[in-house]
């Protein structure tokens, strides 16, 4: 989900700083072995992003919106996870990556995205991670792509929402 929300992300106005923050907290995470002691701090900032403020309008119906949603909402769980050491926590965060992909299929007609989430995620949970940084960021790469040739136009172009 990470390349999700800092390609779709990277270049916006204001949003240097949440680019930054979701980089560092993606690369902190993938270090399993060392709990983060600013989990909860990180989880309160991460908060505070767009994509996570309710609005009026309450439905984000947009391709930048939605996944930039879900990739959010996918390392709020991974940070929450990481803070409590809680399986609930771990398997939300599996399962609103599984739901974002299933949405991606959909949109795609015919892709596989949700079969590949799959397989990542029980590659990651084998106790054999060997080639899981690969995977997730190839993955990460084909899905970006993906919807950035879904994104508007205008965004695709260069101007961000």
């Amino acid at each position: 989900m990470a390349p999700l929300f800092v390609g779709l992300r990277v270049g916006g106005a204001g949003r240097e700083g949440d680019v930054d923050f979701y980089v560092e907290s993606v690369r902190d995470l993938w270090h399993a072995d060392r709990p983060l002691s600013d989990a909860a701090e990180r989880v309160r900032v991460l908060e505070r992003f767009p994509e996570l403020q309710p609005t009026d309008d309450a439905v984000v119906t947009d391709v930048v919106g939605i996944n930039t949603f879900f990739a959010a909402l996918v390392l709020r769980y991974a940070l929450l996870a990481n803070r409590s050491g809680s399986a609930a926590e771990a398997v939300s965060c599996g399962h609103v990556a599984l739901t974002a992909m299933g949405m991606l299929d959909q949109h795609m007609g015919g892709a596989a995205y949700l079969a590949q989430e799959h397989g990542l995620q029980s590659l990651s949970v084998s106790g054999d991670a060997a080639g899981l940084w690969e995977a997730s960021t190839e993955a990460g790469r084909e899905r970006f792509r993906a919807v950035l040739g879904r994104a508007p136009a205008a965004w695709a172009a260069g101007t961000t929402p």
